[in-house]
């Protein structure tokens, strides 16, 4: 969080930038590539189609509108309620993508924030709390 925040200030504190971005960028080419062997040992097949296909940006894009942006915990949230409804609307044919899409709709225009952004709003859960957040102390009491 150093480096994103402000890499002159990291270094000054001692922190190695170089190998700080180095680690991070082949720790998510690592995940990248397992993640796309994962998903082409699951098509069994390697075409333009399969990789490139128009489902794969409606799924991110649903997962994201439901789970909520701007958190991880969001897109974890999403994914699980994506993969739980698919599996509830399979019987429905090419219908389930027109459902999602009605469903992402009404999730927008009721939770903005997605419901990661709902659940956190009420209770103030942070599994990874990567954000800045103002916290209002109150003045100690005499």
């Amino acid at each position: 969080m150093a480096v994103r925040d402000s890499e002159s200030a990291s270094e000054s504190l001692g922190v190695d930038v170089f190998r700080t971005k180095l680690a991070v960028y082949l720790l998510a080419a690592f995940g990248t590539g397992t993640t796309g062997a994962l998903i082409y040992l699951n098509l069994l097949r390697i075409s333009p189609d399969a990789a490139f296909s128009i489902n794969w940006t409606a799924y991110t894009i649903f997962i994201v509108v439901i789970g909520g942006i701007g958190t991880l915990e969001g897109p974890i949230v999403g994914t699980a309620v994506f993969f739980l409804l698919r599996e509830l609307l399979a019987d429905y044919g090419s219908w389930y993508m027109i459902l999602l899409g009605a469903l992402a709709v009404l999730a927008m225009m009721r939770y903005p924030q997605g419901l990661w952004g709902l659940v956190a709003e009420r209770w103030d859960p942070r599994f990874f709390p990567v954000q800045r957040r103002v916290r209002l102390d109150e003045p100690p009491s005499a």
